[in-house]
């Protein structure tokens, strides 16, 4: 059979995180520790924009803008000490939506349990994909169930100028407290992280996304993901992995007139297939709506791989049989009739015959 790199039995589940996975935003214990109003650092943060136009700068990336006022409130001495080991720390205070994170290793382990996806190797990866603190995420309970994880990374370091030749200097100043953002992830550049999952990228790193790979050989097929988050921020996602065939969902709070209508939206727009409460408990709509979405890929992915076999093994040899001798009744009538053909008189005999064979009640054909 053919080889190739991959293959390709694996689901991917692309979570997005902030009101997909849990009710808020990760940031809130961090908040809560240093005591600082969260709803009075988003108001400062949704104006940045604003304050940046007004001091010459044309464009900005508002997803991420939060992150540099972090580091404004690391520098103003308002999160003293803020590193990485500290929001990780925080992450185990992230409170979850019912149902979490018990319905990750539950789908994994009912795919796993199947005798028949078994059979075929078919398993599923769970992956975040989010605008949020990397750190954060890894400290909380759904770490234990998650493959990968894509947000927003702190170095707590600056490369100074001439740092390749004193590499010592890097942790001289400030070591252990955040100064720089290493990596970001607006809404828009979250397709690359799918992208990454398509072609294998986070499983082999000699991979580079831009390398020119056949969808026929990449190790996650749009049409073997899931992608889950809340609001009109996850279009470019929800549109990447639709266009390829795969699955989409939306979810929105329970309760809320507001994250009901944007969940609606979307699906009136057709940029999702369904929505739901974010309630990923036994028996929820949600939960059994990702569940059946999982399984119909699986089985796909079961009848793809099994026509494959076929077509690559080929048919088994088969014994030749003769055709049956026409009888008496065909020898009298010809093959083909054409308008200018005379069709022979039946004897009566035959006539008889033919009736009868008319009378005979018709038989389904399997």
């Amino acid at each position: 059979m053919s080889e190739h790199l991959f293959l390709r039995t694996t689901i991917a589940i692309i979570w997005d995180f902030d009101t997909t996975l849990i009710p808020g935003y990760m940031q809130e214990p961090l908040f809560r520790r240093f005591g600082v109003d969260g709803s009075r650092f988003w108001k400062e943060t949704n104006a940045l924009s604003q304050f940046y136009r007004e001091r010459g700068v044309t464009r900005v990336s508002k997803d991420t803008l939060y992150l540099n006022h972090i580091l404004s409130y690391v520098k103003a001495g308002r999160f003293a000490g803020l590193n990485n080991r500290l929001l990780r720390e925080l992450g185990r205070e992230i409170e979850f939506y019912p149902g979490l994170p018990d319905y990750f290793p539950k789908i994994k382990d009912r795919i796993a349990g199947n005798p028949g996806f078994a059979k075929h190797q078919i398993n599923v990866e769970h992956y975040v994909v989010s605008t949020g603190i990397p750190e954060m995420i890894m400290g909380s309970r759904i770490v234990a169930h998650v493959d990968d994880v894509w947000a927003c990374e702190f170095a707590e370091a600056s490369a100074e100028p001439g740092y390749l030749e004193k590499p010592q200097s890097l942790f001289e100043q400030n070591a252990g407290v955040i100064c720089e953002v290493a990596y970001s992830l607006d809404n828009t550049s979250k397709t690359r992280a799918i992208f990454e999952i398509n072609k294998g990228c986070n499983k082999m790193q000699e991979i580079d996304v831009n390398a020119t790979i056949g969808q026929d050989i990449r190790r996650v097929p749009f049409q073997n993901m899931v992608y889950i988050a809340d609001g009109p921020s996850d279009v470019p996602c929800f549109s990447l992995v639709s266009h390829f065939g795969g699955r989409t969902y939306a979810v929105y709070k329970a309760k809320s007139d507001k994250e009901f209508q944007k969940a609606y939206d979307l699906q009136k727009q057709q940029r999702v297939e369904a929505f739901g409460e974010a309630d990923y408990s036994d028996g929820s709509q949600t939960a059994m709506w990702i569940t059946k979405a999982v399984e119909d890929i699986a089985d796909r992915i079961v009848r793809d791989r099994t026509r494959l076999l076929g077509d690559e093994l080929g048919q088994p040899p088969a014994h030749v049989i003769e055709p049956p001798k026409p009888s008496i009744l065909d020898q009298n009538i010809p093959a083909e009739v054409g308008v200018d053909t005379p069709v022979p008189k039946k004897s009566a005999g035959v006539a008889r015959v033919a009736q009868a064979k008319d009378d005979k009640p018709e038989t389904a054909t399997p």
